[in-house]
């Protein structure tokens, strides 16, 4: 087996099928982890007040049930008709009981995934590395697209990615295990002490809690070193793309924007080629 996915090509066509494959998974997460949360949020509070909850889901509602259904008309998902990116082209985007429309961003998820993945397998060969990865990314995605639905980062996520970048560098496989906790601390640190300070200038929340654990796992991934990069280039794309977003909707700049997805890609790319960048900036600052 081992021999087997030694094999570039061979090892790039897995990765994409496993991709893909997740990605079908993360629409069920992006989708229900928000609903759940909500329901338990809902449940300690009328706890809390001694009252009964009567919006309570009548069944289990998780990640695992109720099997997916049709928003439309509750039709039950057959499982051939959740092959990723296959079944929507093949149902040509209709449900196949009501024949109401699919949204297109289930394919383009487990798309996105799937490459993503793909890049991963071909940037890194087939170890502990390209595994930890994996994982890495497919949190990202969840994170990014949920911030986007919500203005939320679960701690359910969050937290998860962030211990086990710290396990994962606990044997060397990204970064050591001291650039990692530094990295860790100086990621929470310095977006707690941008709210803070933002809070006591204007008496506003500049960005949520979430931001902060977000960063200080990828600190905890790739060290303290790449951290200057990655608040760079989110709060420069942050600012371009954001702006861009709110004149296009005709909302005002007071309107909340989601920072996490920003975050997310910048520490994304940092990741990958983080030292490229950093060390093609030294040159091109040394040549001027």
């Amino acid at each position: 087996m081992n021999e087997f996915l030694a094999n570039p090509p061979v090892l790039i066509s897995v990765v994409f099928l496993l991709g893909l494959i997740v990605g079908s998974f993360l629409n069920v997460v992006i989708y229900r982890l928000p609903i759940m949360m909500q329901n338990q949020w809902r449940a300690e509070c009328c706890e809390f007040l001694q009252q009964t909850d009567d919006n309570a889901p009548a069944e289990a509602f998780n990640l695992v049930t109720p099997n997916s259904t049709c928003p439309h008309c509750q039709h039950r998902i057959k499982p051939w008709e959740n092959i990723p990116v296959i079944s929507y082209l093949f149902l040509r985007g209709k449900c196949a009981n009501c024949k109401a429309p699919i949204s297109i961003r289930y394919p383009l998820v487990e798309t996105l995934t799937g490459l993503l993945s793909a890049l991963l397998a071909w940037q890194y060969s087939y170890d502990w590395q390209l595994l930890a990865l994996l994982f890495f990314t497919w949190a990202l995605v969840s994170l990014t697209l949920i911030d986007i639905d919500h203005q939320l980062l679960p701690d359910a996520i969050t937290l998860p990615l962030l211990w086990l970048g710290l396990l994962v560098n606990s044997q060397g496989i990204i970064t050591d295990l001291h650039s990692a906790v530094i990295g860790a601390a100086a990621g929470y640190l310095s977006l707690w002490s941008v709210y803070w300070l933002f809070k006591l200038v204007t008496g506003k929340e500049g960005m949520g809690f979430g931001d902060f654990k977000l960063l200080a796992a990828l600190g905890a991934w790739y060290g303290w070193q790449l951290l200057p990069l990655t608040i760079l280039c989110s709060a420069l794309v942050g600012a371009v793309l954001g702006t861009i977003m709110l004149r296009l909707k005709g909302k005002g700049q007071s309107t909340p924007i989601p920072f996490g997805p920003y975050l997310a890609i910048a520490g994304w790319v940092a990741m990958l080629w983080g030292n490229e960048i950093t060390q093609w900036y030294y040159q091109v600052a040394r040549i001027q």
